[in-house]
């Protein structure tokens, strides 16, 4: 008797599939294991439930062939536990007792084939190399989204800066895994951003994003938002609630501001990542959570470290890789981009007809110092567009902590006039037309107004110069 589901042919090349085989028959389940590493498996053997379900727990396995009567854990107990812990491997059900119920039963839940003893080695072999074929194609489909991923899933992080491309470089290699990462850099720079981009790329994308403040609550309600409590924990419980723990189960959980983090809730925080357990306040009754772990700090922690407020310990387990975000006057060569980003946006969501940014406008946003970072940058553009009644975004569109000149002086450009007497004509123009692109974010057609030439003339150029 067998009841398999069927695979789709696939020519991917397969990587090595791993084997565990359950069944406190010893001389079955060693009998099991040659037939299948003969054929190139790599095979592992447990010869009891308890055993087996302890393997499962301690590595990873691709296809897992257990005995569905078995003394201590039975096979359909098996297989539940492979569906928490393992829930990309396939299990094969093998029994001497089969009936109709208990193949319906493994079938609903999850097993890939129910075959019967004594084994025939070639079904056997047949049934494993269909679900190896399964899992390769599913492999093969996981790692075409990975690619589109990496070349469509970091739009949000804008930057085309060498610091922004090393920033999306790291991005790209981290995200994919399960990895805690702490996320630094100042106010504004776009911490929680570049956490949801972990989260949209990685395997858990379809799990939740769960977001908490650290430093916005006290240490109670902190740890109530964290674990969640019984009713009956404190005076205002009046409901058992789920914490922020529970909530992102499978997911990620985004802890912003770590560094406010009392140092009481650090070491409950530090024992859940130990031991991927939480217990809700007011409980005694420890629940296991799968949650990858990111975190952001605009603080040195390793100050804080020395001066107590924050654990060594604790650090080191967030920190397993560290995302440092530059300020963004130290990638001012982003600006025109994340002008021309927010533009796109702010005029979608309040509906409004903006054509452009006035060449003047553009050169204020340039020039300044921008003390909020990428933040601060994106809340003028969308005072700009709140305001603007004319389609063009000009200085009259600028907010009060951008008044002053329109135009920076002379001497405080990169070296001033002087910088360019003596230089040949080819080598200015180049120059002129290189910073007119920047300051246009690209805009050939912008660029070519404030040039003074043609469209044509500018691709000439552009062409030309090699820009």
């Amino acid at each position: 008797m067998v009841a398999t589901k069927t695979a789709e042919p696939t020519d991917a090349v397969a990587p090595p599939v791993r084997v565990l085989i359950i069944d406190n028959e010893v001389a079955h389940a060693e009998a099991v294991a040659e037939s299948l590493s003969r054929v190139g498996y790599d095979c592992t053997v447990a010869t009891s439930g308890t055993r087996g379900a302890e393997r499962i727990d301690e590595d990873t396995f691709d296809i897992i062939i257990t005995d569905l009567v078995m003394n201590d854990v039975d096979g359909l107990a098996i297989l539940k536990r492979a569906k928490e812990s393992l829930p990309e491997a396939e299990v094969i059900l093998v029994t001497g007792h089969g009936t109709v119920p208990s193949a319906v039963a493994a079938m609903q839940q999850g097993a890939y084939s129910y075959l019967l003893k004594p084994l025939d080695l070639g079904q056997l072999r047949a049934v494993t190399e269909n679900a190896a074929a399964n899992l390769r194609l599913r492999r093969t489909n996981a790692e075409l989204n990975r690619r589109l991923d990496e070349k469509f899933g970091f739009e949000g992080v804008v930057g085309s800066s060498p610091k922004m491309n090393e920033v999306i470089q790291l991005l790209k290699r981290i995200a994919p895994t399960n990895a805690s990462v702490l996320v630094q850099g100042e106010t504004g720079t776009g911490k929680e951003l570049v956490a949801q981009a972990i989260h949209q790329n990685s395997p858990r994308k379809n799990k939740p994003f769960v977001g908490l403040n650290c430093a916005a609550l006290s240490e109670n309600i902190l740890e109530s938002e964290l674990f969640g409590h019984v009713k009956g924990a404190f005076t205002d419980a009046s409901t058992d609630r789920i914490g922020k723990f529970e909530f992102a189960g499978g997911g990620t959980l985004f802890l912003d501001e770590v560094g406010d983090m009392p140092l009481a809730t650090q070491i409950k925080l530090l024992r859940v990542l130990e031991n991927s357990e939480i217990t809700r306040v007011g409980s005694n009754d420890p629940i296991k959570v799968n949650v990858r772990i990111l975190s952001a700090t605009n603080r040195n922690l390793e100050k804080q470290i020395e001066a107590g407020t924050f654990r060594s310990d604790l650090y080191h387990r967030l920190k397993v890789v560290t995302v440092v975000l530059p300020r963004l006057v130290e990638r001012s060569q982003d600006i025109p981009l994340l002008i021309e980003h927010f533009i796109k946006h702010f005029a979608k969501r309040h509906e409004k007809p903006i054509k452009s940014m006035s060449t003047a406008a553009r050169r204020r946003l340039m020039t300044f110092d921008w003390p909020g970072n990428v933040r601060q940058l994106r809340n003028v553009v969308e005072s700009m567009v709140v305001v603007d009644y004319d389609g063009v975004l000009d200085v009259d569109d600028l907010p009060a902590e951008l008044a002053g000149p329109a135009e920076p002086p002379v001497e405080a450009t990169a070296g001033g006039l002087g910088s360019l007497v003596g230089k040949p004509l080819a080598d200015i123009e180049r120059l002129f037309i290189e910073e007119t692109l920047k300051l246009t974010a690209g805009n050939r057609e912008e660029a070519a107004g404030m040039l003074g030439i043609g469209e044509r003339t500018l691709y000439r150029k552009i062409k030309e110069f090699g820009l």
